[in-house]
């Protein structure tokens, strides 16, 4: 779908990647920026996967790399040349700095009049925040998002997946082809400020509707303390997700597990209906996760199995979207990737680039340097020296 638009991508770690990710997955020509000499850092952050950290691993196939030192004039100026030539930019440093290296919006604007920019960053380019450091537990937080996701004791949950950056990472992609359809449209370009915490903040929208109330308590006691809104523990000390909320998919799970009686419940709370809780409890411990899975595929009750990662990856609904795959990763090793559309084909996918590994052909293809030009700019430290940097 975005085959002919060309990224040139100066993001790192995990929510400007995962962004690009999905535009090259459309088929866009992403140019990963990487500074000289280091890279990266996604490269070298814990945890890691054969030596490379598998936040890179996991958000960067389909890309170009290019490593190019933006301390120095010279670098700045290839780098400038990149991004003046390209459909998109997209960053995610701390606002000032690209403009501190002549790489803004602003600058690139004068060159490329129709250029889509996405600023990507935690707090936004502008608000009482936007220059305080952060990570995806602070954006969770500020959001409210934090606060409406508790244990059983009322405290906030600390999440394995960083919901942050990942949701602001999808949701600057969607914005940059909002921003190429009114390019094609109008020949306008667009400048994006996408803040990880707005994206989250706007998820908080029935919340926020409902805090109008004097008596808001969260969504908890809607959701969380119902006895068809639950999980339950399986008699293999795993656990399924019942979410049978309409009316229907009730009496269906009820039906299923020959308990009738628990159909005509006027009200499904846990509060109101505590020893019922205890015997759902002993109910779900009868039968193992996958029985209770089969159950689930056999009766329409909105009954699945909380899929652990270690029999994730052979689940029904992971093999049966073919959302997992593997691409070559050095010598004679892959690494596992998760696909998030049915679009590009697995065999056209490449995996992620060694750091500064198309240079040359970048500048060559790109700005039509010459071999003299790369070996000189080798010497003074603008870029690796060699063909492909390996880091």
């Amino acid at each position: 779908m975005l085959t002919g638009i060309t990224v040139v991508d100066f993001t790192r770690l995990l929510p400007g990647p995962y962004c690009t990710m999905r535009l090259a997955d459309l088929g866009a020509e992403v140019i990963k920026i990487e500074a000289f000499p280091e890279g990266d850092p996604g490269r070298t952050h814990h945890p890691q996967v054969n030596g490379t950290g598998a936040v890179y691993l996991s958000a960067n196939r389909n890309k170009k790399s290019v490593m190019l030192n933006l301390r120095a004039p010279l670098g700045r100026e290839l780098a400038f040349a990149l991004a003046s030539q390209a459909d998109v930019v997209v960053e995610s440093y701390r606002p000032g700095v690209m403009k501190h290296l002549g790489l803004d919006y602003e600058s690139l604007q004068q060159a490329k009049p129709d250029l889509v920019y996405c600023s990507l960053s935690g707090y936004g380019q502008s608000g009482p925040m936007h220059q305080l450091g952060g990570h995806d537990l602070n954006y969770q937080a500020v959001s409210g998002f934090l606060s409406a996701n508790r244990d059983a004791e009322g405290r906030p949950v600390v999440s394995e997946v960083p919901v942050a950056d990942y949701a602001a990472g999808g949701h600057a992609a969607e914005q940059i082809c909002a921003a190429l359809v009114q390019r094609f449209r109008t020949g306008k370009g667009a400048y994006l400020d996408i803040a990880a915490a707005d994206l989250l903040a706007s998820w908080m929208g029935v919340h926020a509707a409902m805090a109008q109330e004097e008596a808001y308590d969260g969504l908890g006691p809607l959701l969380k303390g119902l006895l068809n809104y639950q999980v339950y523990e399986t008699a293999d000390g795993r656990f399924v997700a019942l979410a049978a909320l309409e009316e229907k998919f009730w009496h269906n799970f009820c039906r299923a597990v020959g308990r009738d009686d628990w159909e005509t419940l006027a009200d499904t709370s846990i509060a109101a209906n505590p020893e019922i809780y205890e015997e759902m409890k002993a109910l779900f411990l009868t039968r193992t996760q996958s029985e209770w899975s089969e159950l689930g595929g056999e009766v329409d009750c909105c009954l699945t199995a909380v899929e652990e990662m270690d029999t994730w990856r052979e689940s029904p609904y992971i093999t049966g979207r073919g959302l997992v795959f593997s691409l070559p990763f050095g010598q004679g090793r892959e690494i596992l990737q998760v696909r998030a559309e049915q679009i590009r084909p697995v065999d056209r996918m490449t995996p992620p680039p060694v750091c500064g590994a198309d240079t040359y052909e970048v500048l060559r293809t790109k700005l039509q340097c010459t071999d003299k030009q790369l070996e000189q700019y080798a010497q003074s430290g603008i870029i690796a020296k060699g063909e492909a940097a390996t880091l």
